[in-house]
């Protein structure tokens, strides 16, 4: 408790409404709710600090230039390097509008810490906007849509086959029924005679004439 002496609990709560609305508009990429609400925070957040003359006007212009530069990140196709440039001069003005000492930093840390909170139990419920889908991978490889990853040979260790084409020293050995390709030890094996699996190396299959 005595970390955050001397910040007020309300101010604490408005500065988790913006980061949340934060998040909420990065998610949606602009659904009007979540930045209405961070507005009226952030308002009500800087208009009593500047009232108390605890912050200038050079504080809220960093905090307005973050804001911008999120919103140029959500309509132009770039890295996120202008959300991530945003944020910092957010939180950086704030640190600095609520006295630039440990005890800031720890009232906005808890207040970050409890946006994350809320953020995490209604973000599955939020759309994806293009911004969000840049700041977290969300392709998987999967068999269905065609990502097969190689097929394991460890089974063919011991295998006996027929060689279908020369080994020069690949070539082609039928192996439980199917045609397999494969390497020979190093010698030329010809077309028609046994040969047995001695060796897999992952996809490359060792083959040695019986």
């Amino acid at each position: 408790m005595d970390m955050v002496v001397g910040m007020p609990v309300v101010q604490m709560l408005l500065l988790a409404i913006m980061f949340l609305a934060i998040m909420v508009e990065i998610k949606t990429g602009g659904l009007g709710a979540g930045i209405l609400l961070g507005l009226v925070a952030a308002g009500v957040f800087w208009g009593s600090q500047y009232v108390k003359g605890l912050v200038s006007l050079y504080q809220i212009a960093i905090f307005m230039g973050g804001i911008l530069c999120i919103i140029v990140e959500m309509l132009l196709p770039t890295v996120g390097l202008l959300a991530g440039l945003g944020v910092a001069a957010m939180l950086y003005s704030v640190v600095l509008a609520l006295g630039g000492d440990i005890h800031a930093l720890y009232a906005m840390l808890i207040s970050f810490v409890a946006a994350i909170v809320i953020f995490a139990l209604i973000v599955k419920r939020l759309p994806s906007s293009k911004l969000w889908n840049k700041v977290v991978l969300k392709d998987e490889s999967r068999s269905e849509r065609g990502f097969v990853s190689a097929a394991p040979r460890e089974s063919l260790l011991g295998a006996v086959g027929e060689v279908l084409t020369e080994l020069r020293p690949s070539g082609s050995v039928r192996l439980n029924g199917k045609p397999v390709d494969v390497v020979s030890e190093g010698a030329f094996v010809p077309k028609g005679v046994q040969v047995q699996v001695v060796a897999v190396e992952g996809n490359r299959v060792v083959v040695r004439q019986i």
